[in-house]
């Protein structure tokens, strides 16, 4: 079985990315090892690690632990990574002193046995190096996005007709989720960091919504259990309450987020006046937000909106604020760039981003929409995630 999946020029292109920004980093060489770069590196998951030089004229090599059935160039099989640094020497490989790591992903204890496996004399932090290169995508990954984006759309057309009056929230997301998995969503929704989780996305109806979550996401949920205290609570659909459906979208191993909301009866007054506000607002960043252009002047221009309408209060949350309106969305959900205040990111064509400026309005619930775009060259961000952005009014 060829352990790479990708085409070649697909290959060269992605580790060339990954090479600039080690070399920018002032990085010789790296290991990685988490699933996400593995795959993002050679377009499957496996148990192993991929030695990657910042010198062109050494090839990266594949040291594979499992499955035993993985062939190719540079593919070397190992049981342990003591087994590397040997390996190595004897394809004429010279590890140099330092050594770049996923040390914001990996645990202490794996940092410093490869450290010594490796015989180097110190360790740095690759990961951000790695999650640089990957915010701007290529056009192969375009296409798998723009397919899960397209596949989403159709899960969410569904959604309407799936509600019955008297139904809880965790009913209806149990349901919607049948359809996404039968639709082809894989279920699997990697988040980079330790400190949010998630299954396949958030339910939330009416109050719950303001219920503060310790997860860093635009709208918590008080959730199920304390185990996972984020999203559906068991909360009974009524009319005068909206539910917002945050169902995340992996059909090609790569993601795309989208946020629609929906009702069992018309709403009015403050919450219909802050959805379409946010329709207005993803329209507006969606203009802004070309090559060039500061991450953080997007916030900004999101916050001040929000202000205008005299709204802000309840902008990003209500008893507990998010301090972002979008980020960028791929392998992971929550990947550069960040769209926040403090961001220093500058926006670049083949950037993903989901933009979700989303409100939470007493009485009510949340309200708002959510969409992935991509940055072109030249124009508005391209929303990938299609459909219609009007609250919806439930099917009986």
């Amino acid at each position: 079985m060829q352990l790479l999946l990708l085409s070649p020029d697909e290959f060269n292109l992605r580790i060339a990315k990954v090479r600039e920004a080690m070399t920018a980093a002032g990085i010789e060489a790296a290991v990685v090892q988490t699933n996400a770069n593995l795959y993002y590196l050679t377009g499957r998951v496996f148990c192993g690690y991929i030695y990657i030089s910042a010198d062109t004229a050494v090839d990266p090599v594949f040291f594979v632990k499992r499955p035993v059935v993985l062939h190719g160039d540079n593919v070397v099989r190992i049981h342990k990574p003591e087994n590397i640094a040997s390996e190595l020497a004897r394809a004429g490989i010279h590890i140099p002193n330092a050594i770049g790591l996923e040390l914001s992903l990996v645990p202490y204890s794996m940092a410093l046995r490869m450290q010594a496996a490796l015989g180097a004399s110190s360790i740095t932090d690759v990961s951000g190096t790695l999650m640089a290169a990957r915010a701007v995508k290529t056009p192969h990954e375009l296409s798998l996005l723009r397919v899960s984006g397209a596949k989403h759309d159709a899960v969410y057309r569904k959604i309407p007709r799936l509600f019955r009056p008297g139904m809880s929230d965790i009913e209806l997301q149990v349901e919607i989720e049948r359809v996404a998995r039968l639709e082809g969503c894989l279920g699997q929704f990697r988040v980079n960091g330790q400190d949010m989780e998630i299954f396949m996305g958030n339910v939330l109806a009416g109050e719950n919504a303001d219920a503060p979550s310790p997860y860093d996401f635009a709208m918590g949920g008080a959730g199920l259990d304390p185990s996972l205290p984020v999203g559906a609570d068991g909360t009974i659909v009524r009319p005068g309450m909206s539910v917002m459906i945050d169902i995340n979208g992996n059909f090609t191993g790569y993601m795309t987020d989208m946020t629609r909301t929906f009702a069992p009866a018309p709403l009015e007054g403050r919450a219909l006046d802050a959805h379409k506000l946010s329709v207005d607002i993803c329209r507006e960043l969606a203009r802004m937000g070309r090559p060039g252009i500061a991450a953080a002047d997007l916030y900004n221009r999101a916050v001040a909106m929000a202000e205008e309408a005299g709204l802000a209060e309840f902008f990003m949350g209500h008893r507990q604020h998010a301090g972002f309106v979008g980020h960028g969305v791929g392998i992971e959900i929550n990947e550069l760039p960040v769209i926040a205040p403090r961001s220093k990111a500058i926006l670049e064509a083949g950037n993903v981003i989901a933009l979700e400026p989303k409100f939470v309005i007493p009485g009510v619930g949340a309200v708002g929409v959510e969409n992935t775009y991509v940055v072109n060259t030249s124009g508005d961000m391209e929303a990938i995630t299609r459909s219609p952005q009007e609250i919806i009014i439930f099917e009986e």
